[in-house]
């Protein structure tokens, strides 16, 4: 089994290549298709086109290379946020996509976008 690999652009978004250095310093990564986009004009459902919306604001690191996977995330959050039967099968497709994507509240926890204003930390009293 293949080991997964933190992409690039969530690396740097994260502070993980300041961090290990020489973990990212060689990395080979595609070079971007360029930001992830508008959802695509097909996607005529008002619920899908307003999850892409929030997946493209809440997950910055998505370019136009997972836009396959973000369509499928867009479905699925859109059919269980339609309010009917809760499809458990349809929740767990969702789960797993947002963590291909990286947006797990673990991954989100460690996620600083510069220019983010960080809160006083109340221990920086005795490190001053």
């Amino acid at each position: 089994m293949g080991m997964r690999r933190t992409p690039l652009a969530k690396a740097i978004a994260t502070g993980r290549v300041q961090h290990d250095r020489k973990r990212f310093r060689d990395r080979n990564e595609p070079e971007s298709t360029g930001p992830l986009g508008p959802p695509p004009v097909w996607m005529t459902n008002k619920d899908q086109r307003a999850a892409w919306e929030r997946f493209r604001a809440d997950i910055p690191w998505l370019q136009k290379a997972h836009r396959c996977l973000t369509v499928i995330a867009c479905v699925a959050h859109a059919d269980l946020a339609s309010g009917g039967d809760f499809d458990v099968r349809k929740a767990n497709l969702l789960r797993q996509c947002l963590g291909q994507m990286g947006a797990t509240p673990v991954d989100a926890s460690k996620i600083t976008m510069p220019g983010e204003e960080t809160a006083d930390d109340p221990a920086d009293k005795y490190f001053a």
